[in-house]
């Protein structure tokens, strides 16, 4: 019976150092969130930035996830600046302010034929390709969202 209590009493230390380690780990994992958005649809514009906000929010802020959108094809043409709707300028500003990272494809601003300087503010291009730039990201540990 002394050999069952000690086996139990080690089954038990084991399962608590890993519990203990899964919950850290987990910790660390979330601390250091990395998140890229791709966005490609033209109607879903509004649906992500909604998104990108409620994740700043549910992760407790900028300062504990990194967030980048990726924006290619018809839904560029959301964020030309001439054209942008108030809403659509208003969440831009927001998220830029909250540190979200946004790309243009490159590819797609030469077939609209737009410069960064007819897109909303905080835009940076994405010279390879928009496709190119996300598969980059996730080589470095970026967690895929395709809402």
């Amino acid at each position: 019976m002394h050999r069952r209590n000690i086996l139990s009493a080690a089954l038990a230390a084991t399962g608590a150092l890993f519990a203990a380690g899964s919950r850290s780990a987990r910790a660390e994992t979330r601390d250091a969130a990395k998140v890229v958005y791709h966005l490609s649809d033209l109607e879903k514009v509004q649906f992500v930035l909604g998104n990108i906000d409620n994740h700043l929010a549910g992760a407790g802020g900028p300062d504990k996830v990194t967030i980048q959108l990726v924006v290619h094809g018809p839904a560029l043409r959301a964020f030309h600046a001439a054209a942008a709707n108030p809403e659509t300028a208003r969440k831009v500003a927001g998220v830029v302010k909250s540190d979200v990272r946004l790309a243009a494809c490159g590819n797609t601003m030469r077939g609209q034929n737009v410069t960064l300087k007819e897109l909303l503010p905080g835009f940076t291009i994405a010279d390879r390709g928009g496709v190119v730039l996300i598969a980059e990201l996730q080589a470095q540990g970026y967690v895929y969202l395709r809402p």
